[in-house]
């Protein structure tokens, strides 16, 4: 089911990509898009340029695949089941699956402004590193949503982790590396594996909840 469920999501990013790329592509306002990269790149500075390469470090496979890894044994430490843990992953993984089958029928150029990065072989559309580190921070937003009893710290939390993927989208933008539409297709992407995966784990697995005694003191139950 969950499989599934990635199929459609990939149906929706693919048909969004041909959209952009075939039947849009002419019409505005996707022929003024790259006003942004280009404004962009006539505001860079040397401050600027390095920032913006540590924040699209934040969006690397390896950052990605290691942060990732932490949070599932973290997640499985604090919470002491698995449920959480296996949303996480299921999503980071679902996310890489609609992109690089989307990047294998989508071609697009990259913006015509000075590259910062070396461009993967991989089309533009959408933005892989946007989509690696959104969905991994909109899954573990859902788990501090459901988890964190304090409104204070819950809110905090998901601030602070959907600032991450915001940065990143911004540096990749910056660095010359994708249309804005690239960073929409990453973010519907994202959203609608989380959405599905949400979906298909709440209604097929079943709960693997702790002891009342072992849950923790800062959490609630899903």
């Amino acid at each position: 089911m969950l499989l599934a469920g990635w199929a459609l999501a990939l149906g929706v990013v693919l048909l969004t990509g041909l959209l952009l790329t075939r039947v849009l592509a002419d019409r505005w306002p996707l022929t003024s898009e790259d006003g942004v990269n280009r404004a962009l790149a006539s505001a860079r500075t040397p401050a600027g340029d390095n920032i913006t390469w540590l924040l699209s470090r934040l969006g690397d496979t390896g950052t990605v695949v290691a942060a990732c890894t932490v949070a599932v044994i973290v997640l499985r430490l604090v919470l002491h089941r698995w449920r959480e843990s296996i949303f996480v992953a299921a999503c980071t993984i679902g996310q890489s699956v609609v992109f690089l089958f989307t990047t294998l029928a989508i071609e697009r150029e990259r913006p015509d402004v000075p590259k910062l990065d070396d461009s993967p072989p991989t089309s533009s559309f959408p933005s892989g590193h946007t989509g690696a580190s959104l969905v991994l921070c909109l899954a573990l937003a859902v788990v501090v949503h459901r988890q964190v009893r304090r409104q204070w710290a819950r809110w905090s939390l998901i601030v602070l982790l959907l600032l991450i993927p915001l940065s990143v989208a911004a540096g990749r933008l910056y660095r010359g590396m994708h249309h804005p539409t690239d960073i929409a297709g990453s973010v519907l992407n994202a959203v609608l594996v989380v959405l599905i995966t949400s979906w298909v784990l709440n209604r097929y697995a079943p709960e693997d909840a702790p002891a009342a005694e072992d849950e923790p003191s800062g959490t609630k139950s899903a």
